[in-house]
């Protein structure tokens, strides 16, 4: 079964930068949304971003709008995640997501695709 492989995680003061990227292990022809999300410890994942397969539509939550911004190469089959701004409470383990459902207000999200072992991302204060 296809999972997505992310990277690009790591430690970073506030106010810092990351980019994530997340590729699919093998061959996949999905032309579905994907997203990313997050988990904190003690915390349930969370939607994070997703982005429509053209790349024309991207959506966010509302405690990442205007700090992150998602986008797809779909000729390299992968989805970035630009991280600016970084707070202490965007620590957490990232994970893509190949096939995302955004919901009708488009500030959420639900993953249906498989689970890769995530990238842990830590801002320091």
């Amino acid at each position: 079964q296809v999972h997505p492989v992310e990277s690009g995680g790591g430690l970073v003061q506030a106010g810092g930068s990351l980019r994530l990227s997340c590729a699919p292990s093998g061959r996949t022809f999905s032309s579905a949304d994907m997203g990313w999300f997050r988990q904190a410890p003690g915390k349930e994942r969370e939607f994070v971003a997703a982005i429509s397969w053209s790349g024309g539509r991207s959506y966010y939550a509302d405690s990442v709008k205007g700090r992150f911004t998602i986008s797809r190469d779909n000729a390299k089959n992968t989805v970035y995640l630009q991280m600016d701004s970084l707070k202490p409470e965007d620590t957490a383990v990232y994970y893509c997501n190949l096939r995302v459902v955004v919901t009708p207000e488009e500030r959420d999200g639900f993953a249906f695709g498989s689970w890769g072992q995530g990238t842990q991302v830590t801002v320091s204060s």
